[in-house]
């Protein structure tokens, strides 16, 4: 019997990474999950909260409320969104009337990687990719969602990668948010740092369970030429499968 889960898609891989979210759908059917969408489906409000702007964020953050259900279980590949719902959704809604809709939802909402793991109990996919790669983990992932890991359990099993470490794996990559736009020289060097670290590691790829990490990361790389190519975990998971 499958399991029926909502599927949460962020702005940032609904805007600039949309392949990654039909490879989360794929990803979620192979582990035995029917996937349902609503389309209707929105911001999770972070950008405002992490502004400052909390009305803004709650408005936004209603509509979230709204657009999922409470008894079903949300996953999606972000960590940094799913942080965002079970961390500052606290700040907006609690002993507010979406009070207790909220607990439950924060309750049933996983990142990808901790529900495959943790939920499902499924860690082999049958992907193959060929390379070396080192693992990011984001600020969201670690500090926020407690995961670490998950992710490279999941790793291991792709055929064909060998998973190494590099110094400062866990340390920011330097986006966070408008972090990178109001002090854009320290963002900049902070990604450069990252991408030199796996340098040294001699890495084919930097994987991420966040858009935006890679997103920062790969703007460096392609400035400067790099042979590095960031992806996302889902694209790696669902790396070499035949005809799906």
């Amino acid at each position: 019997m499958s399991k029926e889960v909502e599927l949460f898609i962020p702005c940032f891989v609904d805007q600039l990474y949309p392949e990654t979210a039909f490879n989360t759908v794929k990803l979620l059917e192979r582990a035995g999950c029917k996937v349902v969408y609503n389309p209707k489906q929105t911001c999770c409000g972070q950008p405002a909260y992490n502004a400052g702007f909390w009305d803004e964020a709650k408005k936004v953050g209603r509509h979230f409320l709204n657009s999922f259900g409470e008894d079903r279980y949300i996953v999606s590949p972000s960590a940094s969104c799913t942080g965002m719902i079970r961390n500052g959704y606290n700040d907006l809604f609690t002993n507010s009337i979406e009070h207790n809709k909220c607990r439950n939802m924060q309750r049933h909402i996983f990142e990808i990687s901790d529900f495959l793991v943790n939920v499902l109990k499924k860690e082999y996919f049958g992907a193959e990719l060929v390379g070396t790669a080192v693992y990011h983990d984001s600020c969201a992932a670690l500090r926020e969602c407690h995961i670490k890991e998950e992710p490279r359990k999941l790793l291991s099993h792709v055929g064909g990668l060998e998973l190494v470490d590099m110094r400062d794996q866990d340390t920011c990559c330097g986006f966070g948010g408008t972090f990178a736009v109001k002090f854009e020289g320290i963002s900049a060097a902070m990604a450069e740092q990252k991408v030199r670290n796996a340098q040294a590691a001699h890495a084919d790829y930097i994987i991420s369970t966040d858009a935006s990490c890679l997103l920062h990361v790969q703007a460096y790389i392609n400035k400067h030429q790099i042979p590095i190519k960031t992806l996302h975990l889902v694209d790696v998971l669902t790396s070499g499968w035949a005809n799906i």
